[in-house]
């Protein structure tokens, strides 16, 4: 199974395209460009280089959220475009999910974290055993202070990925509560795990249309927030 995989949730921006969980070919840019300026340009040169076009590929693969919504409205509006010119199955993936996917090799809980702001991230934590991710939360936005006191009796080895780590790292450590953070290569999101937790949803069934590719923003756009207050 050749998945082609977007990741625009938050500052870097790649994508990749793995087969069969092994990786064919990446890209990975974290400049400060935008994306809707470095991303497609990114991916048709990865594909030329790989010898590869979408219609080889069985899948197109975007995290859908939660981040920045602007990143996640780029992925989304390109993995469409992709998957309904190639006549693909798109698969949605959960930034989280993805970034517990990069890390499921060390054992323990993966505590999965990006800025949210207010002192809040965006969270899943997820049990990791021999490679194998349970989740034991959905994603959700939750402040720091509940986070450390939803783990701190949890005794299993903490690993905190994300954009949000430092700032969970700083908090439980303040309090006692040991735990480590993913190593650098590993800890921001990633196309590549996009692809390789989309290649496990796609044996699970859990494709969509192009049309029906959706984001999942967890709290309201700006715009409607500050219309709402």
């Amino acid at each position: 199974m050749r998945i082609l995989a977007l990741e625009t949730s938050a500052k870097a921006c790649s994508a990749a395209v793995t087969e069969d969980g092994e990786v064919i070919g990446s890209s990975f840019l974290c400049t400060g460009l935008t994306h809707s300026r470095v991303l497609m340009p990114m991916v048709q040169s990865m594909l030329e280089t790989a010898g590869l076009k979408v219609d080889d590929c069985d899948a197109v693969a975007v995290a859908v959220g939660p981040g920045s919504f602007t990143g996640i409205r780029i992925g989304i509006a390109a993995a469409k475009g992709l998957a309904f010119a190639a006549n693909k199955p798109a698969v949605g993936i959960s930034t989280l999910e993805a970034m517990a996917t990069g890390v499921s090799c060390m054992d323990g809980l993966i505590v999965c974290a990006m800025d949210a702001r207010r002192a809040q991230v965006y969270n899943a934590v997820f049990s990791a055993r021999d490679g194998v991710l349970t989740r034991l939360t959905p994603d959700r936005p939750i402040a720091l202070d509940d986070l450390r006191e939803e783990l701190k009796k949890d005794e299993k080895r903490k690993i905190i990925v994300g954009d949000g780590a430092h700032l969970c790292y700083t908090n439980f450590l303040e309090n006692q509560i040991p735990c480590v953070m993913a190593p650098s290569h590993l800890r921001m999101q990633s196309a590549v795990s996009v692809a390789l937790a989309a290649e496990a949803a796609m044996r699970e069934g859990r494709s969509v249309s192009a049309q029906d590719l959706a984001p999942v923003y967890l709290r309201p756009v700006q715009i409607g927030r500050k219309k709402s207050e």
